[in-house]
């Protein structure tokens, strides 16, 4: 996703028309199978015992709120979202520059969200470095690219997340853990330089420096996307070849404890011929949770992306997403909820083998949630 500004919401309108904690303590296994897409999950997925005490004490239709982010156009919090989240029915919301601009707006804005939620809303924003920062007052000042070594990574990220969190924000869409390849990759400056251990070396830090200051990391775009000649907000996308070296620094962060990892919407043939990546189970979970070992919280990138309406639309894509594997699905339209909600609701309601996966998915998510010191009963 690219969030250097706002996202263009009337074309995506237009267009649409026509647990992360799962390493907090030891818990037990949430079951083997989720879905009819969905490859056997790991034995290692697990959740803490007080989120899976709380995933079951919230209704079908609270559980597969979980496994959305929600997001509105204002300054001030809207009505619709303001019962969507005291009912639960989302996990929480993606903030942009629109939507507050001064210390005092932004304090007002998150305090405002977390009273609709009863403390129990996440609060993202994407905030990489350079021009792609939400916050236009928080760190880190410069890009990815030009952030320096280790060292510096992890100070400009951790003086970023005490800023973040010291009004409202608990979780980063960053950082960008793409190794940057080719004549003219499109991630350019947004990931960091080097060779494949330099990158990892840096996506360690900034992981590390992000939780100093309480704000949950992602780690972005599994399984990489270093090599791509295009954006997939703008064009499906395909990534040829072997994953080796672009999977160098996504090992690292699942080592170092990233709470979250964003799929990204590009074909990778290698890995699946016919399914992008957020809609592959081979993908989600028989890459990212097997073979990493990959325990918290998969979020898709913005489900409103082009490469996936190329696909369908983003009821389906979201359907798809939850059924490879993906625990949270990314809206970036204030609309989109309207049609993913009802349609996950649908399936889990029909589907016990869905029910399953929403159920062990909530279940990270409230993780997440409690790691994060907000409230999940």
């Amino acid at each position: 996703m690219r969030l250097s500004t706002d996202p263009p919401a009337r074309r995506r309108l237009a267009l649409l028309t026509a647990a992360a904690a799962a390493a907090l303590v030891a818990g037990i296994v949430l079951g083997a199978r989720g879905g009819a897409d969905e490859e056997r999950a790991p034995a290692r997925a697990r959740a803490s015992r007080t989120a899976l005490d709380a995933v079951d004490r919230l209704t079908l239709r609270q559980q597969v709120g979980q496994l959305t982010i929600s997001t509105f156009p204002d300054r001030r919090v809207p009505a619709y979202i303001r019962r969507r989240l005291a009912a639960r029915e989302t996990a929480g919301v993606i903030l942009f520059a629109r939507n507050a601009e001064t210390p005092g707006d932004w304090r007002r804005l998150t305090g405002s969200l977390q009273r609709a939620a009863g403390g129990t809303a996440l609060v993202m924003v994407d905030q990489e470095g350079g021009d792609v920062r939400t916050v236009a007052w928080a760190g880190p000042e410069a890009p990815q690219a030009a952030q320096g070594g280790p060292a510096s990574v992890r100070s400009a990220a951790a003086a970023a997340a005490r800023r973040l969190r010291g009004v409202g924000v608990n979780v980063d869409l960053a950082p960008v853990a793409d190794v940057p390849a080719g004549a003219a990759p499109a991630i350019g400056s947004r990931a960091f330089a080097g060779a494949a251990r330099e990158v990892a070396a840096s996506t360690r830090a900034s992981v590390a420096g992000l939780r100093s200051g309480r704000v949950a990391a992602t780690a972005k775009h599994f399984p990489g996307l270093g090599r791509a000649a295009g954006n997939t907000d703008d064009a499906s996308v395909v990534v040829d070849g072997s994953l080796g070296v672009d999977l160098v620094p996504f090992r690292a962060a699942v080592a170092a404890g990233v709470p979250l990892v964003m799929l990204s919407h590009a074909l990778y043939p290698a890995i699946d011929p016919e399914r992008i990546a957020s809609q592959s189970p081979r993908v989600a979970t028989g890459l990212l949770r097997r073979r990493l070992g990959f325990d918290g919280v998969v979020v898709t990138d913005s489900i409103e992306a082009q490469a996936v309406l190329d696909r369908g639309g983003v009821a389906e894509a979201a359907e798809r997403s939850i059924a490879a594997g993906a625990d949270l699905i990314l809206t970036t339209g204030s609309a989109t909820w309207n049609q993913v909600q009802p349609r996950l609701l649908a399936r889990a309601r029909r589907s016990s083998a869905f029910r399953l996966r929403v159920r062990r998915s909530a279940a990270r998510v409230l993780a997440l949630k409690d790691r994060l010191g907000l409230r999940i009963r």
